[in-house]
Order: structure tokens, then C-alpha cells, then sequence
């Protein structure tokens, strides 16, 4: 089942600053978002770790420092 929810333009603008790719779906970053919040309940000094971490990946995907999903799967022979 979908839905339509509406924002304010300021939460979108900062929803907007959480994709890691231009065609990232809202539903994506939703449930991602909601599985840091869960994850920081659950454990908090993990999940400080886990968003460093996060952070950290998302400015090398900016700056293009990743593997393509075609790329991965070279380098692991599959």
C-alpha cells in the first residue's frame, strides 16, 4: 500500500541533503532514516559509531570514491 504524505518545504530541502543518489527514493531514505533512529535506541554507542561511519561513506560517494555494483561484483568474481 502507498501514500501521500505532505511536507513543508524546509523538510523536504532537508530530506534532500540525506540521499546518497539523485534518483534515491523518499521511501528509501525514510526507512533508512528510521532504521538509524531504531538503531540508536537499540544501541546507542554503536550506533554513534554507525552514523560516523555512515557520514563518512556518504562524502566519498560525493566525491565519487566508490564501486559501481557492476565494478563489485568484478573484483568479487561473481
Amino acid at each position: 500500500m502507498e501514500t501521500t504524505i505532505r511536507l513543508n518545504v524546509q523538510t523536504k530541502e532537508d530530506l534532500d541533503k540525506f540521499k546518497q543518489y539523485k534518483n534515491e527514493s523518499y521511501n528509501e531514505l525514510i526507512r533508512k532514516l528510521i532504521y538509524i533512529a531504531k538503531l540508536c535506541e537499540d544501541e546507542p554507542k554503536l550506533s554513534q559509531k554507525t552514523i560516523k561511519e555512515i557520514k563518512e561513506a556518504r562524502e566519498r560517494i560525493k566525491k565519487g570514491e566508490f564501486y559501481t555494483e557492476e565494478e563489485a561484483k568484478k573484483i568479487l568474481g561473481l
